[in-house]
């Protein structure tokens, strides 16, 4: 009864909105990760051009280059996760001190309410902010795998181990960079949640934007266009 009473708070257009930045950010996921016949999303692509690398990486000597990035793509998992850390920290001292939060709304928007919904609102960031975090925390370990299975494939590419080794590592990394980018996402997402502050309308404004943002950088950007110039050779190929 008392959380009929505190969700009676909220009015339909926020549900509404509610249910419309979940819905974005659910279905954008699905379809980057599963994108149409004929359509790949740039990650999808970038999959296949990390097949492609661990094959190179066969026959490169030496693979410092190789080791290289692998390191840079770990730190860049580090510092996000760091961030979203410091995100979730300063949104639950937030949520300690929502009387003031409610103060800045109130001279923003001429709306007033009740401390409940501030700390939901509130709330929702911290979630996908914790989504974010988890993701990203997998993902930098996910990249430790990979670099210790790089180091693993003989440096003879006549080996027999080599290839098939080599395409251990390469689903490893794009295990990794797909926890990765939906760590972003969430990131993106929880950017959006933070228009929620300013009413329903924003919100929904905001996870629109988002969702058409995210859209338009996997099947509709320039970088998507360069790389459809030349596909990788792989199309799925784990081991050559």
């Amino acid at each position: 009864m008392i959380w009929t009473t505190r969700l009676a708070q909220f009015s339909l257009f926020d549900l509404a909105a509610m249910t419309l930045l979940l819905a974005s950010w659910l279905w954008i996921g699905w379809r980057i990760e599963n994108p149409p016949k004929g359509r790949p999303s740039v990650s999808w692509l970038m999959a296949d051009f990390r097949r492609d690398w661990m094959k190179r990486m066969v026959e490169r000597d030496p693979r410092i280059f190789d080791a290289q990035l692998a390191g840079n793509l770990r730190q860049a998992t580090a510092f996000f996760a760091s961030a979203a850390m410091i995100a979730i920290g300063g949104g639950l001292a937030l949520i300690g001190n929502t009387e003031q939060l409610a103060g800045v709304a109130e001279d923003l928007i001429q709306d007033s309410a009740p401390a409940f919904v501030w700390e939901v609102k509130i709330l929702v960031v911290l979630l996908f902010l914790s989504n974010a975090f988890l993701k990203f925390v997998w993902s930098h370990r996910l990249f430790g795998y990979c670099a210790v299975v790089m180091a693993a494939v003989p440096n003879d590419s006549g080996d027999a181990l080599a290839y098939p080794r080599a395409a251990q590592a390469a689903e490893i990394s794009i295990s990794a960079a797909r926890s990765f980018n939906r760590g972003m996402r969430a990131t993106y997402f929880a950017l959006a949640a933070v228009a929620w502050l300013a009413g329903a309308l924003a919100l929904a404004g905001a996870a629109v934007i988002t969702f058409a943002v995210l859209y338009r950088r996997e099947f509709a950007s320039h970088s998507r266009a360069v790389l459809m110039r030349i596909p990788p050779e792989s199309d799925g190929d784990t081991v050559s």
